[in-house]
């Protein structure tokens, strides 16, 4: 326990015990480097003597091209940079002295006495101005506002200068005054590592809870679209695609309507990367608000704003090293997208409420269902973050453009909601696939999903018997419906007859790829005898090359 003694002399400054006391208490059980600085610099600013505390901490430099002291400056890798401020000019009350912006917010390690601490790791003490006025560069300002003393500390942790703090008093300093100051700098010095600490246990915590979360959608959706199942040209295509670009860092744009897999080519860009191994952050720019859009992206500090209780890191930092999918980016507020284009171009960002330049290493996924370079032209979307975001682009079908995948996506959907409901598998029957083949799917394979996991769900009797479509109070307009209501409305020739019957055995042998014998052959499916159909496809010589 300290103990100092408040002397008659008031021309001489000392600190008030119990208050330092309560100030070193306070110090240790700060969780954030800015709440204990805050905290350190606002106490001692309380003292009636001290004009003016501040803190200073040794970081990578950041403004070297423009800091007003880079002449002094010998390697500009390191500086001090002014963390925390506090104090009160008695000349002019408009002036601000809780500002880290200003002229002193950067000291070049070894300039001037502040930065003479930092690199020697020794005090520099003016206890008298009027008696030792070298270390004070503006002696006119210490005049006017009364200032007489000065008093900076290193603050050394385990041998390692982090920092300097700072005092400028209206009374000549004491000794005992100035072993009060090292004590609290040392304090300090020690609080800022458990703060720092803290900090990056919370961080680490906070991405842990985000790729948490994504893992959990991801477990929840991986089945979503069944994987790359088909074997359409329009898919084998999109892999083709995939497989030239995944491994590498450039941003992709994918394109297509809703409920075609966007979010699944996604996926499969970032495992077939190199960042596997780091988190995939999906966002759905829709479901974001104007308001919250800073603090969703790019994270923001305890007590930022209204409701920010906490510290956030924000989407690009939990997919730092990984990928972040924005999905839905069309739908980007014109007035943020300057913001996204910043951190694209530059990898740089800060979060609500802090000032500290945050470098991120992340690659940019985008997906969407408009077409941007129509948005670009008519001035909702940003030009340059159009070719930013364009420089891969990927163009995903719509299920209608493959046909030839729908039988396996539905048998598939089907075998996975029976096990989750933990009932009997079973496959379509071929009437039942051949509906399915013939609906146009405006919902895609989204659609198609939900259609096949309510067929699961009301298939607790003989699924074989039930009318597909009619038990699922569903109207699927078929693709050949208008031609279908043409016929009923004419009489046709035999030979109309005869073409009809071949467009329908061609239509049946390529959707059981050409095999005509067995329960999922093309004669089952017809309704005919294998050789009564092997017959017909000789006589009205239909190929049929994969006939098994």
């Amino acid at each position: 326990m300290f103990r100092t003694s408040v002397m008659a002399d008031e021309k001489t400054f000392h600190f008030r015990n119990e208050k330092i006391q309560s100030l070193l208490l306070e110090m240790g059980q700060q969780r954030s480097t800015g709440s204990l600085f805050t905290l350190i610099v606002n106490r001692l600013a309380q003292f009636p003597n001290i004009s003016l505390a501040r803190i200073w901490l040794i970081k990578n430099g950041d403004i070297c091209s423009a800091c007003p002291l880079q002449h002094e400056c010998l390697k500009q890798t390191e500086c001090l940079h002014l963390v925390a401020s506090a104090g009160q000019s008695v000349v002019d009350s408009a002036v601000d002295w809780a500002r880290i912006d200003g002229d002193h917010r950067r000291f070049p390690l070894g300039a001037r006495k502040v930065g003479h601490i930092a690199a020697t790791g020794t005090p520099v003490i003016v206890k008298s101005i009027s008696k030792d006025s070298k270390w004070i560069l503006h002696q006119n300002w210490a005049k006017r506002e009364g200032i007489n003393g000065f008093a900076g500390q290193p603050m050394v942790y385990h041998g390692e200068t982090m920092g300097v703090l700072a005092v400028f008093t209206k009374s000549e300093i004491a000794q005992p005054a100035l072993d009060i100051l090292n004590i609290i700098s040392n304090h300090a010095a020690a609080a800022l590592v458990n703060a720092r600490a803290f900090e990056k246990i919370e961080e680490l915590s906070q991405r842990l809870e985000s790729e948490n979360s994504y893992l959990r959608e991801e477990l929840l959706s991986s089945t979503s679209f069944g994987g790359f199942i088909g074997q359409s040209a329009p898919l084998q295509r999109i892999i083709q695609q995939i497989d030239l670009v995944a491994s590498t860092d450039a941003s992709v744009l994918i394109l297509g309507e809703s409920g075609t897999g966007k979010e699944l080519v996604a996926r499969e860009l970032h495992q077939r990367s190199a960042r596997r191994n780091s988190p995939m952050i999906k966002v759905n720019c829709a479901s974001i608000p104007k308001d919250l859009f800073s603090s969703e992206f790019f994270g923001h500090v305890k007590g930022a704003f209204s409701g920010a209780v906490a510290n956030r890191i924000g989407k690009f930092g939990a997919a730092h090293k990984g990928t972040l999918f924005l999905d839905e980016i069309g739908e980007i507020p014109l007035e943020q997208q300057a913001h996204m284009l910043r951190i694209l171009q530059e990898g740089e960002y800060e979060r609500v409420g802090e000032e500290k330049t945050r470098k991120v290493d992340v690659r940019i996924i985008a997906a969407t269902n408009k077409n941007l370079k129509t948005e670009v032209e008519n001035g909702r979307f940003r030009e340059d973050l159009y070719f930013r975001l364009n420089v891969f682009p990927i163009d995903v079908p719509p299920l209608r453009d493959r046909k030839d995948d729908v039988v396996l996506l539905a048998n598939h959907f089907l075998k996975q909601f029976l096990l989750e409901i933990k009932r009997p598998v079973f496959l379509f029957t071929d009437a039942q696939l051949q509906k399915l083949v013939q609906y146009s799917w405006p919902g895609n394979v989204r659609e198609l999903q939900n259609i096949v996991e309510r067929f699961a769900i009301t298939s607790s009797s003989d699924p074989k018997n039930i009318d597909f479509f009619n038990s699922l109070g569903a109207e699927l307009p078929m693709v050949e419906q208008s031609r279908t209501n043409q016929l009923n409305e004419q009489v046709l020739t035999e030979q109309e007859v005869v073409l009809l019957q071949k467009e329908n055995i061609e239509r049946a042998l390529k959707l059981c790829r050409g095999k005509i014998y067995g329960t999922d052959g093309a004669a089952k499916l017809l309704g005919l005898k294998p050789t009564t159909l092997a017959t017909r496809i000789r006589k009205m010589e239909i190929v049929c090359s994969r006939d098994k």
